[in-house]
């Protein structure tokens, strides 16, 4: 058995894409075949060597992830990059190919949800009889979720104090979903929108998105696990969803593998721009549980509320969002500003927080685009200059999947 890792010893990632008709980019449910392809037999879930591919809840998305936590983020853009053209080049035959982003922009998921009907399915047709999973919010998003490994309590406590400080000015750096049945949203993260409320029948599944404080194993099946477990009974007396990642909050513990998984990070145009969010995320929390600028006693007493209302004003306003709340300003290191942009925050956490050691060449070119010109989510916006008509679309998502087969920065 090895050895737990502590803090920062290992870093699991994974990436969510949609399959897509390599002709009209419409939705293609295939992700069965294309795992098939890989893996010479009908299967779930295939491994090459340090990274593996999966199925997810609905047909036209396949996931790609670290087999196990890798020891750095550094090079995982390149290994993702490979997986890619693996899957394009299997893709292709069936005429299909891989789309990148945090929703498919015209998709209509009443009409067009597929759920994944092989292994597993029991679970999928569990979530789908309680909460109907025809829907943006279930059927249309994907995601870069990042898991990051704890060992015992304390560590555990340390890390989700600092990741539920982050968690709000997330989307600053990873909204890419400005556009949603054919049409801009007005919200710069439509994704998380539609998360926000994909478990609203259960409020207790995903309660605020930011979690409650609980900074040890016991008080988290207190305060989350057991009032999630109890609500959801009446609904799946088989306790077929009875686990700890029926949570939807937008970070969860998983402590059958000692790790909190962060969830609300969407997709990016390609790995080299996924691992460079991954990069400041991580940098920034690390920052936050190392008490650069809060001690840890201060970090636990932040309410979910107020976090929370953070949280929403960013899915809104991405990087332009104005965060207007002084004490949040002082526990992330700005201590002389009353307000100022979800941008400027990130500035400072890469200039403050990101090492320059252990820098991945890869990702410079991605953080330079963020942190200068705005998320995905706003340079969509501007190559479509007003123009949502679908053959516009067309032309711009067909630009976001050359960037995903070549792995480079979209440009506005």
């Amino acid at each position: 058995m090895s050895a737990p890792l502590h803090l920062f010893q290992g870093y699991g990632v994974e990436l969510e894409y949609m399959i897509v008709d390599a002709r009209t980019l419409d939705v293609y449910p295939a992700a069965d075949r294309l795992l098939e392809a890989a893996a010479g037999h009908l299967t779930s879930d295939v491994e090459f060597g340090d990274t593996a591919w999966s199925n997810e809840l609905v047909l036209h998305v396949i996931e790609f992830k670290t087999n196990g936590p890798a020891p750095s983020l550094e090079g995982l853009s390149e290994r993702f990059a490979a997986d890619v053209a693996r899957a394009n080049g299997l893709l292709a035959p069936i005429g299909g190919q891989l789309m990148p982003g945090g929703a498919h922009p015209w998709m209509d998921p009443n009409r067009e949800t597929e759920l994944w009907p092989h292994e597993y399915n029991a679970v999928y047709a569990a979530f789908n009889r309680i909460f109907n999973c025809q829907g943006h919010g279930w059927a249309n998003l994907q995601s870069m979720h990042l898991n990051l490994p704890f060992s015992g309590d304390e560590e555990f406590g340390r890390l989700h104090a600092a990741i539920r400080l982050i968690l709000p000015i997330l989307p600053a750096l990873s909204a890419s979903t400005p556009i949603l049945d054919g049409s801009p949203t007005g919200l710069a993260d439509s994704r998380m929108e539609a998360y926000r409320h994909n478990s609203e029948r259960i409020p207790q599944v995903a309660g605020l998105v930011v979690p409650e404080r609980a900074f040890t194993r016991r008080e988290y099946e207190k305060r989350i696990l057991k009032p999630m477990f109890k609500a959801i009974r009446p609904h799946d007396k088989e306790g077929v969803l009875r686990h700890e990642w029926l949570n939807a909050r937008g970070a969860i513990a998983r402590f059958e593998r000692d790790a909190v998984e962060i969830r609300v990070l969407d997709t990016q145009e390609c790995p080299a721009a996924d691992l460079a969010v991954a990069a400041l995320a991580v940098a920034a929390i690390r920052a936050v549980a190392a008490e650069t600028w809060q001690d840890w006693a201060d970090q636990k007493k932040w309410e979910a509320e107020p976090l929370a209302r953070i949280l929403e004003n960013v899915i809104r306003g991405g990087h332009q969002a104005v965060i207007d709340d002084p004490a949040y300003l002082h526990a992330l290191g700005l201590t002389n500003r009353r307000s100022c942009k979800a941008s400027e925050i990130w500035l400072f956490m890469a200039k403050n927080a990101l090492p320059t050691d252990g820098f991945d060449p890869a990702w410079r070119k991605p953080l330079e685009l963020l942190l200068t010109k705005g998320t995905l989510s706003s340079r969509v916006l501007a190559r479509l200059n007003g123009d949502p008509r679908r053959e516009r679309l067309r032309e711009v998502y067909a630009e976001l999947c050359a960037c995903l087969a070549e792995n480079r920065p979209f440009e506005s």
